[in-house]
């Protein structure tokens, strides 16, 4: 809450300008104003009454107005109503008062509509003059709007679209120059009449529709030898575009393979400097063992493994089938597309992960995927029943034998590094072979 009293000059009869003299009485006037934060400001303002001297004038009192802060008839400053109005005009009524709502402003769809204005209507017509048809209600009743193309704003709506009106409106505003216009007949009419002396052009939207028109018709007068000619360059046999080469593999920078080559770096400088195994563990605050294995093996090896450690996202149970698709099409397909594939295979991630991925095996940064093996137990599970057990079915299929398809991930052509495989080498023995799992023999009983 905020009072106020003017102290100004006495100020002019708003009918025949003449200074006031005398004051007939003050009071009190409560305006809205802009809030400050989230707290409604209120302003309490007293003004006075004044007497017009003037006989010949219909007014006999008036009230001053304060530059700025209030005109007459309205309960909201002028900075208050400007907002109001610049909000009405870019939402109009309902959403307009939603949003006063937010932001703690007291206004209504009505007030809100209330105060916008029709623009004053200028003597003159733009240089520019752009005129177009609208729908008041489609299909049943439309105008016609003119606009000043090189101002970029609305100068008159006229109440249809018919010659005789915009003609009329023609005569009335003159100094139009140019006439954008679309391909009605009745404009064209109209602007022959009132200024013949005006170059008519189009605009864009209806040049691209000529166009386009054109185009369709030139196609359906010449089908038949747009036809033959699509039928022979079927019949040419067209190259198979080369294959693509994707770059050599290289590890990913990431935060393990950065620590492993620093702690590899550190390690070894400090063993140059032949300082004891013990000494460098108490150094680094690492164990023995670790910094006997950084000494003992070589970087890569270190690197490979480091890579290997590394936790499963929730892209992992699909980067196999992103893989087998990416070298199937030769690297020829985006993003979205597999996103939306292995999202109606299950997948629960971003779409950011996919491409991510995708740009990794561009730049051949992207990890080998293990085959999909099953366990040894499960493998010993099937001989057992299958070539072990004396009641199985005759013609079963074994995991090893040719009938049986072989159980493979559908990774990527190329393999980076080695995948462990298996196969069944007799009725009652498993044989793996691999990197990463030991050979295991277990009999039947």
């Amino acid at each position: 809450m905020a009072e106020a009293v003017s102290t100004a000059h006495p100020g002019r009869c708003p009918g025949c300008r003449k200074r006031a003299r005398r004051i007939h009485s003050t009071y009190q006037r409560t305006l809205d104003e802009r809030p400050l934060g989230s707290r409604q400001v209120i302003v309490r303002l007293r003004v006075r009454r004044y007497f017009c001297d003037r006989k010949s004038c219909s007014r006999k009192t008036f009230v001053e107005q304060v530059p700025g802060l209030s005109e007459r008839h309205l309960r909201s400053s002028t900075g208050l109503t400007g907002w109001l109005r610049s909000i009405a005009i870019e939402l109009g009524g309902r959403p307009a008062a939603r949003l006063c709502r937010r932001l703690r402003l007291a206004a209504g769809r009505t007030r809100l509509l209330r105060l916008l204005k029709a623009p004053a209507v200028p003597d003159r017509a733009p240089r520019v003059l752009g005129v177009d048809e609208f729908a008041f209600r489609k299909g049943c009743t439309y105008g016609t709007v003119l606009v000043d193309v090189e101002a970029g704003r609305v100068v008159d709506v006229l109440p249809d679209r018919t010659s005789e009106t915009f003609a009329a409106w023609l005569a009335e505003h003159p100094g139009a120059e140019i006439i954008c216009r679309d391909r009605a007949t009745a404009y064209t009419k109209a602007v022959r009449e009132a200024v013949p002396h005006a170059l008519e052009v189009a605009d864009r939207r209806h040049l691209l529709q000529n166009l386009s028109a054109a185009v369709e018709k030139t196609c359906h007068q010449h089908g038949d030898c747009l036809r033959k000619h699509a039928e022979e360059e079927a019949v040419t046999e067209v190259p198979e575009p080369p294959p693509t080469v994707l770059p050599p593999a290289e590890l990913p920078r990431t935060q393990i393979i950065e620590r492993t080559r620093h702690r590899y770096e550190d390690i070894h400088c400090l063993l140059e400097k032949r300082w004891t195994i013990s000494a460098i563990a108490r150094r680094l605050n690492l164990d023995r063992k670790t910094v006997r294995r950084f000494r003992d093996t070589d970087l890569d090896e270190l690197l490979v493994s480091s890579r290997e450690r590394r936790p499963n996202g929730v892209l992992e149970p699909f980067k196999a089938y992103l893989n087998a698709r990416f070298t199937e099409v030769q690297g020829q397909v985006s993003g979205t597309q597999l996103f939306l594939e292995i999202q109606a295979r299950g997948y629960r991630g971003s779409r950011q992960v996919v491409r991510k991925h995708l740009a990794a095996l561009r730049a051949g940064t992207a990890e080998p995927v293990r085959a999909d093996i099953p366990s040894p137990r499960k493998i010993t599970s099937w001989i057992m029943r299958g070539l072990g057990d004396p009641h199985r079915e005759p013609g079963r299929a074994t995991p090893s034998s040719p009938s049986s398809p072989a159980r493979t991930s559908p990774g990527p052509a190329t393999s980076l590094g080695r995948s462990p495989t298996w196969s069944a080498t007799s009725a009652d023995t498993c044989c793996w072979s691999g990197s990463s799992r030991p050979s295991r023999t277990r009999r039947s009983p």
